[in-house]
């Protein structure tokens, strides 16, 4: 568990008291909204459920229906924002460790702003020229060499790399002089996922139907004969010519 002061303690005792709450889930809640900066939390905790908080804004928790709950959150959030701002909760972290209300390096005094986003945390401290950031517990410091920083932000994406906005525009954290910790390397990130790759070959299409030939039906020799007949009289009557009577009886002869 999170270690706090002995004026922490108390205060914490008396939140967890009033909100018929653990004092593990006091804390636990303290330190989300610690991590948000005081104006924002992510918690997640075995009384309140999940949800999050922001000071003037939404607050969601699991039962979006739950009114009651939602209230309490929201003034429980508020009250141990507050109690970040005017007392120090936490014991200060030695220098390069991250925890506490004062997570950077002790030396560097107050920063003139700090924030959070996802897991990472900055603070900005321009009268030494400074830049700290704690992501995943690593803390990193870097110099700021003339720059006023107005902003940080987590780029989207392909990484998660800082950039931060000054007098010269938008820097990114790369381009800074590292002065202690392990930096800022991109992390790459796949957002679809890999094709399977399969062990068979596909089969060949089917062939293709054979196409169907039109043949006449053979004809019986009785019917070829009397179609022979008919020829003849059309012969005779000079409808037909000899060729044509001869090329006709060819013809049917050969469907026997």
């Amino acid at each position: 568990m999170q270690q706090l002061t002995p004026a922490g303690e108390n205060i914490i005792s008396d939140i967890s008291r009033r909100y018929n709450l653990s004092f593990d889930s006091a804390v636990r809640m303290l330190v989300s909204v610690n991590l948000g900066g005081g104006r924002m939390a992510q918690f997640s905790c075995p009384e309140l459920g999940s949800g999050q908080w922001m000071r003037g804004g939404m607050t969601m928790v699991g039962n979006m229906f739950n009114y009651g709950l939602k209230n309490t959150v929201n003034n429980l959030c508020g009250e141990l924002a507050n109690a970040l701002a005017s007392t120090q909760m936490f014991p200060p972290a030695a220098q390069g460790q991250s925890g506490g209300n004062n997570w950077w390096p002790v030396d560097l005094g107050s920063p003139s702003s700090s924030g959070s986003q996802n897991n990472i945390r900055y603070a900005f401290f321009p009268q030494t020229q400074r830049l700290v950031v704690e992501r995943d517990g690593q803390v990193t410091v870097f110099n700021t060499l003339n720059h006023q920083i107005s902003g940080v932000s987590q780029q989207q994406g392909g990484n998660t790399s800082l950039t931060f906005s000054s007098q010269f525009g938008t820097i990114s954290t790369l381009g800074l002089p590292l002065i202690s910790g392990p930096g800022l390397l991109p992390v790459s990130s796949n957002n679809f996922a890999e094709p399977p790759v399969s062990r068979f070959q596909p089969a060949p299409p089917p062939p293709p139907p054979p196409v169907q030939q039109n043949y006449l039906p053979s004809q019986g020799a009785s019917d070829v004969m009397g179609l022979l007949e008919k020829l003849g009289q059309l012969r005779d009557s000079g409808i037909l010519t000899d060729n044509e009577f001869v090329a006709k009886k060819t013809e049917l002869l050969n469907r026997l």
